[in-house]
């Protein structure tokens, strides 16, 4: 009877703790004015099915991909291979265009870039058909982007090698605390290099810390030939120099010692009373504001952006921006030649796949907490779709500044104050390459313009040396970089993005304006002023007339325009490129690694369009030798003048390392802005209503205790 009247009351207990809950949940106190904050929403994959002809390959059409490719000649007679890309084969350019929504949509196809008993090969598989085409491999040199299951099977060579056991055992590291990563070698024209696909593994010691780039082995270098998964050659030249402590290395917020409560801020938050202002239509459509675009990921580019529009508000068209757009190649070159270091001259996302390098992006901290978030399929070396989950967000932005405003100055008894808000619609990727983060922001403004966004943090690649104190560097003694802790230097390093920008303004025949802006010196007598400023336009019309690199003592404007769409007083209808700080590459351009990144010998390129030109370092980098990049397609110096065009821009960044950087860094950030010009009729976001008091909620500290 007792325990009858005992599970009674405990049922009626947890029946008011449940009401109490739903209540609270459903019901939220008066001071927070009934707001109801909303949980983080994600689309899902594994249900999918392609509704635009950019759309990527859905999880059913990856499988069906390989059950194809399980049957095929190549594949099935083969000893070894891996698929080392699978993505969407994009129906020609002026299909999509044609294409409307609610037609049929487009016959689909894979492009499959497979490595076979050590051979590149492209095939073709049309789903529809189930037929299988050999596609152009391009380049006559380089291979795919490694994928993780070789570099985790290349990691594990090393540590069969007796050599390599000694070594590790020589410097008084244990080998379970032995950690390791595999290095892309670029090329240098040496006879090993020769039809043979090598990786460089480097390692470290993760003892205490969680941070092992800060105790880096130094010296240690294991050549290693992927497909044979052998030691080719270990070389060691740093025995005399310690591993690092690593002590006060570990970033992780669980383990610092904290000196009381380091909080800086109350925390901050966006709260949209009705919710966002942008809808994702058939998981890929992205309609916002007076924007509207198609989203996708991409293994090898990260974000892929196609078929931006903008709304006109005089006439309420949308009027086409960029046909596409995305990080077409990042080189990452450390300003080091010693044996150890030479080599260092990453490709981001044609070695590693910048996109498979994105990495699920942690809710309130990577992104706030009104965003949205998109999954992304992608597949492993043996076509078997995986799914990245929360890989992009977006979310709209408001940090306090302003659209546009002016007050008139209260002269004549007139006074006129008018301020819009500034709320823009952010899409955001993080790739972790390694040591480094990237924080990749594609940012629409209401205004019409367009600004790419990068963000540098993560941790540094330090070298290890046997000095601890800056008064013992002899002053005749050049370290490569600053030295930042005991025994660690950061080596000095640079950071170039090059973004693919197929911008079809109001259309696809366009051309490129350079405007310069000139000193003109006035006439004797003409003016009491001796100089001026002239604004002189200049059609490019082959691709050398727009290579072009930035000069601070050379200001221009770099003009896409449509030579047949004109404003009400006749100028032509354009968007330009906004550079912001960019760093410029100094190696010589006969430097092997500066051949292969050819890319950034300027800041601005112009090319025609071409389906297959899509990769400034070419379709295959690991390895390559720079025969099929962005310079060698310049250089035929083809007819740009009122047709189809793409441009190209490449950020850049210089790193001097210094102690604020270590153990991790800071973001820092750079960006460039695609801005309308003459494009509409006036200020677009004129009509943009002010905010009153009455269209945001008050909000309340609430103690709960």
């Amino acid at each position: 009877m007792e325990g009858i009247k005992l599970r009674s009351s405990l049922v009626v207990s947890i029946s008011i703790a449940l009401f109490l809950l739903f209540t609270w949940v459903h019901f939220p106190s008066p001071s927070l004015n009934n707001y109801v904050i909303k949980k983080p929403h994600t689309r899902q994959h594994e249900s999918d099915v392609p509704h635009h002809p950019l759309d990527p390959l859905t999880v059913p059409e990856f499988n069906k991909v390989r059950a194809i490719l399980a049957t095929h000649p190549l594949i099935e007679c083969s000893s070894t291979y891996s698929f080392n890309a699978i993505a969407l084969e994009e129906p020609d350019k002026e299909i999509v265009l044609k294409w409307k929504r609610g037609d049929p949509l487009l016959p689909r196809k894979a492009s499959v870039t497979a490595m076979v008993n050590g051979k590149s090969h492209i095939l073709l598989v049309d789903l529809n058909t189930a037929e299988v085409s050999y596609g152009k491999s391009g380049s006559t040199s380089g291979y795919p982007i490694i994928m993780k299951e070789e570099m985790d099977r290349v990691l594990r060579v090393p540590f069969r090698n007796v050599e390599f056991n000694r070594t590790i055992s020589d410097r008084g590291v244990k080998m379970e605390d032995v950690v390791c990563v595999p290095l892309s070698p670029g090329w240098y024209n040496m006879p090993i290099e020769n039809s043979r696909r090598l990786i460089k593994v480097q390692c470290f010691s993760n003892k205490d810390t969680v941070n092992f780039y800060m105790k880096p082995i130094e010296g240690l270098t294991v050549l290693v030939d992927i497909d044979r998964n052998e030691v080719l050659r270990i070389f060691d030249n740093g025995r005399g120099i310690p591993v690092p402590t690593g002590i006060n290395t570990d970033y992780r917020y669980s383990v610092q010692k904290l000196n009381g409560d380091l909080r800086l801020f109350n925390p901050i938050s966006m709260e949209q009373l009705k919710g966002p202002s942008f809808t994702v239509e058939d998981g890929h459509l992205v309609k916002w504001a007076n924007w509207e675009f198609h989203l996708k990921p991409d293994a090898r580019a990260g974000i892929i952006i196609s078929q931006a529009k903008v709304r006109d508000p005089e006439t309420l068209e949308l009027r086409s921006v960029m046909y596409k757009g995305f990080t077409s190649e990042l080189f990452v070159p450390y300003m080091d030649p010693t044996e150890a270091w030479y080599f260092k001259t990453y490709m981001d996302a044609g070695e590693y796949g910048f996109g498979l390098q994105g990495m699920p992006l942690d809710p309130l901290n990577d992104c706030p907490r009104n965003a949205y978030y998109m999954d992304a399929v992608f597949a492993a070396a043996d076509g078997t779709p995986f799914i990245r989950t929360n890989m992009i967000c977006i979310f709209e932005s408001y940090a306090g500044d302003v659209a546009w405003r002016h007050t008139e100055v209260p002269l004549n008894n007139f006074k006129v104050t008018e301020v819009r808000p500034k709320v823009n619609l952010v899409v955001r990727m993080v790739a972790s390459v390694g040591n480094y983060d990237y924080i990749i922001d594609w940012e629409f403004q209401t205004d019409g313009l367009i600004r790419s966004k990068v963000g540098l943090s993560g941790i540094l690649m330090v070298k290890g040396t046997t000095y601890d104190h800056m008064n013992q560097i002899p002053s005749q003694e050049y370290l490569y970089g600053p030295l930042l802790s005991e025994n660690i230097i950061g080596v000095i390093h640079d950071h170039y993005i090059n973004y693919y920008l197929d911008l079809d303004i109001d259309g696809s025949d366009n051309s490129f304006v350079k405007v310069n802006m000139k000193k003109h010196e006035t006439l004797p007598g003409e003016s009491p002023r001796k100089s001026y400023l002239k604004a002189i336009r200049k059609v490019a019309k082959t691709e050398k007339d727009a290579q072009i690199r930035l000069s601070l003592y050379d200001p221009s404007e770099f003009h896409v325009i449509n030579p047949s769409r004109k404003t009400r007083i006749g100028n032509p209808s354009g968007y330009k490129v906004v550079p912001s700080g960019t760093a410029a590459s100094l190696l010589d351009a006969e430097d092997p690694p500066q051949k292969r990144a050819a890319f950034t010998n300027n800041q601005i390129w112009v090319t025609p369009y071409n389906k297959t030109e899509q990769w400034a370092a070419g379709l295959f980098a690991y390895q390559s030798r720079g025969d099929d990049t962005l310079q060698v397609w310049s250089n035929r110096d083809r007819e740009i003048e009122n047709k189809d065009i793409v441009l190209w821009y490449t950020l850049g960044f210089h790193h001097i390392p210094c102690q604020e950087d270590y153990p991790i860094m800071p973001t820092v950030s750079s960006s460039f802005d695609l801005k309308p010009v003459n494009f509409f009729e006036r200020n677009p976001i004129l009509r943009l209503p002010p905010y009153s008091k009455d269209d945001l909620p008050v909000c309340k500290s609430h103690d709960l205790a």
